[in-house]
């Protein structure tokens, strides 16, 4: 008995660390979720498919379909999504069709934005125009051109955002504005950010930046054609970083060459990240110099020294090189005049800052229009899909974009 006994206690034990053991296997994890939260739209509407929950949780690595549909009258911006990072707090991701397809693998907010059909339906738009692959990321630029255009004079955009974010995107509203009446052909360029932010394992310096900018030129020159531009009339401008960029371009070209930048005491030389086939560097050097006629540099500063904090080297010679208010032309050589705006509330440029570089040009004998824009912050060029830039934008960029191109034909279409 006490045998048949102990036989059945072993088997009963046995049963149950056999199903403690089955019951302690590692469960499956639950499925990592993120928020998704559907900004609402305006002047249009978009579908997500498959439907956010309500509680805005979805699995990661589910692939959402965004459509979007404007409303009578407006044409679609873009469709877009935004995660927090980057050195301005969110990042956007922006497609400019519907419709777009969305991987779930960060907290998001996802939406679209829609723009008056009159501020698109007459010009063609042409993006991602690759100009040029200095290292990981391919430089690019988009191009806004007048249905019908034919050998109008080219406007060239170049963006903003401590030369360490943005791409060509962000400068769409300045684009659109700048093909009102059908007199420009615009292209908004991008570049290399600087050190190894976009990735690559050798640091980007400042210089290349600027190489970078002069790169574009002449790949918007030797294409300008094709898309109703005249190569050899041409305006620079940029907001920011791209206010010092575009300073760049239209007073650092004397400096374009192949002797190197640094590399053998006192020799500054440009060498353009593009370079067409079968064209000297002098031969572009001329082309570039004698094709740039006027700038608008927005809320941008022009001495190296008030933007040390991005540049790794620390020499006064080089700070000198990417200045360009050490380059100003006298207007004996070459007139270059410049329209700047800048607003009364702008906490990253101050006015000093602006007037310093007004006053090298004055001194220079060049024509200067300075706006101080009451009440405005930085940046009110820039267009992105949250609505306050949007309203930023509505508020002053559209009116001193109108300023610009008004200073631009002045120098275009005078007489």
């Amino acid at each position: 008995m006490k045998t048949l006994f102990k036989t059945v206690l072993v088997m009963i034990t046995t049963t149950v660390s056999l199903a403690a053991a089955i019951n302690s296997k590692p469960q499956p994890m639950p499925a990592e979720q993120f928020t998704v939260t559907a900004v609402a739209a305006e002047n249009g509407a978009y579908v997500i498919e498959p439907k956010i929950p309500t509680d805005g949780k979805v699995a990661a690595g589910t692939v959402l379909t965004v459509t979007a549909k404007p409303a009578p009258g407006y044409s679609l911006d873009a469709v877009y999504y935004t995660v927090k990072g980057g050195m301005w707090g969110t990042l956007s991701y922006e497609t400019f069709s519907s419709p777009v397809k969305i991987t779930v693998d960060k907290d998001m907010s996802v939406g679209a934005t829609f723009v008056e059909k009159s501020l698109v339906e007459n010009i063609n738009v042409t993006q991602d125009v690759v100009y040029a692959k200095p290292g990981v990321k391919p430089l690019k630029y988009d191009v806004y051109a007048p249905k019908g255009a034919r050998n109008l004079p080219c406007i060239v955009i170049i963006h903003g955002g401590g030369w360490s974010s943005n791409n060509e995107d962000i400068m769409r509203g300045l684009a659109r504005e700048l093909t009102k009446g059908g007199r420009y052909v615009v292209f908004s360029i991008d570049y290399r950010w600087v050190n190894k932010l976009d990735g690559d394992a050798q640091p980007t310096y400042m210089h290349n930046l600027i190489e970078d900018v002069f790169g574009a030129i002449a790949h918007i020159q030797e294409h300008a054609a094709r898309y109703g531009g005249d190569s050899k009339r041409i305006a620079v401008t940029g907001d920011s970083a791209g206010g010092h960029l575009s300073e760049a371009a239209a007073v650092l070209s004397s400096m374009i060459g192949d002797g190197g930048f640094g590399e053998r005491a006192g020799v500054y030389q440009y060498r353009p990240t593009y370079m067409p086939a079968g064209k000297s560097i002098d031969q572009v050097k001329k082309e570039i110099t004698e094709a740039v006629k006027a700038a608008a540099p927005s809320y941008g500063p022009s001495d190296a020294r008030h933007f040390k904090m991005f540049i790794e080297q620390t020499s006064e010679e080089y700070y000198d090189a990417v200045s360009p208010v050490k380059h100003v032309p006298n207007i004996s050589e070459r007139a270059v005049p410049h329209f700047i705006v800048r607003g009364t509330k702008d906490p990253v440029i101050p006015h000093q800052i602006v007037q310093s570089y007004i006053d090298v040009l004055k001194a220079a004998g060049q024509t200067v229009t300075y706006i101080q824009v009451e009440d405005a912050d930085h940046a009110f060029f820039d267009w992105k899909p949250d609505a306050q830039t949007r309203s930023t934008f509505a508020k002053y960029g559209v009116k001193y974009s109108a300023a610009m191109q008004t200073f631009f034909d002045s120098v275009f279409y005078k007489g």
